[in-house]
């Protein structure tokens, strides 16, 4: 087997090795029967919310083991028919079977990041809230564009998505937008967004052509399991009505139904526009808990709330990421130096790389290689 394979298998081994680790592999498939032991109780679905996450923790544990075993059985499978290959002198089956190994090699990263998803809320649905920076019209484009990037990533990795509360621009794109992402670990996933996002490009809204720099912000909130107990004194909620016009025509559904609830204490402002007043209401306090979760969370953690305190506002010198279209093509995070010159592939969703970057250095506190030397 040739040393550049060799290492391809040691990488994979190593891969394989955390995910044990992670996944507590010397009890897992016992923690499993005990899963199929509860959710076959009758009187599990008398508390449906507990039986959906019993039912969700216990996916996710067959899920994590049948990955190991898959990746185990891919790499023993492979290691075997390049051995057969070369004693057979037969280069098809050797070199079919080492791309197969690349492949898995990088699946078998894949995985290893997921495993370090080890947060508090890393496994939650997650709200994803953008707002245009300073710079009218070319702002509100780029907020609206970076809401299309994110969907797509989103529907591509088999998210649910929902359009919480949408605020218009004034003559194009969006002034402010909060999403709804919901699927396992997307909390975790999109967390690393956070932050302010810049543009160049050629404006296509100046007449002379002229090249435009425009901001945007992103922030990422897990949303909060309903068991988790979060106070709030009415006292400190300011909650306003107004006009919601839903689609169909200029009269239709002008009803005062959509709410914005004002945090007091905070500052905090959740808006949801959907067609009844009570269910905005309801989706407004979810949102407004969801916030002071993510607060407290921060509070925890001193590198997110360090993160959190340097986002500051839309503009220059808060950037975690910049996206040039003009005079060259290029996206680049700030914080890993990932870059990639496939700019309409990124802000068609493909995202993947950034994450995996931000996530190996910042996940619970810890770098890729530090979390590998500590296991």
């Amino acid at each position: 087997m040739r040393a550049e394979v060799q290492n391809t298998v040691a990488e994979i081994r190593k891969s394989l090795k955390l995910l044990a680790q992670r996944l507590d592999w010397d009890t897992a498939e016992h923690r499993l029967e005990e899963f199929d032991a509860m959710s076959e109780d009758p009187d599990l679905w008398n508390d449906p919310e507990r039986a959906q996450k019993l039912m969700r923790e216990r996916q996710a544990l067959a899920d994590a083991i049948e990955t190991y075993k898959g990746i185990s059985r891919e790499l023993d499978d492979n290691i075997e028919l390049i051995e057969l290959g070369e004693a057979e002198d037969d280069k098809d089956v050797v070199t079919e079977a080492e791309a197969a190994l690349k492949a898995l090699r990088e699946k078998a990263a894949q995985k290893e990041l997921e495993a370090l998803l080890d947060g508090e809320a890393d496994a939650n649905d997650t709200f994803l809230e953008i707002n245009a920076g300073a710079g009218g019209t070319e702002s509100c484009d780029w907020a609206n564009m970076l809401a299309r990037m994110y969907v797509r990533w989103a529907e591509a990795h088999g998210y649910k998505v929902e359009l919480q509360a949408e605020n218009p621009g004034e003559e194009a794109g969006i002034k402010s937008a909060t999403y709804k992402i919901s699927g396992h670990n997307a909390y975790g996933w999109l967390k690393s967004e956070s932050g302010v996002h810049r543009l160049v490009r050629i404006s296509p809204y100046d007449s002379a052509a002229r090249r435009h720099t425009s901001f945007s912000s992103v922030w990422v909130y897990p949303v909060v399991d309903d068991n988790i107990e979060i106070e709030v004194n009415p006292a400190d909620i300011r909650v306003d009505t107004y006009r919601s016009s839903g689609a169909g025509g200029q009269h239709v559904n002008t009803t005062d139904s959509a709410v914005r609830m004002t945090h007091i204490p905070t500052g905090i402002v959740v808006t949801s526009s959907e067609k009844s007043q009570h269910q905005n209401r309801d989706i407004a306090m979810k949102a407004l808990k969801s916030r002071l979760y993510q607060m407290e969370l921060e509070r925890r953690t001193a590198d997110i709330q360090a993160q959190h305190d340097a986002k500051g506002e839309a503009g220059w010198g808060n950037q975690i990421r910049s996206y040039v279209l003009q005079p060259y093509q290029m996206v680049k995070d700030l914080r890993t130096g990932v870059e990639t010159s496939d700019t309409a592939g990124v802000l068609d969703g493909d995202l993947d790389q950034f994450m995996a970057a931000t996530l190996a250095l910042n996940v619970a506190g810890k770098s890729r290689a530090e979390a590998r030397a500590e296991d």
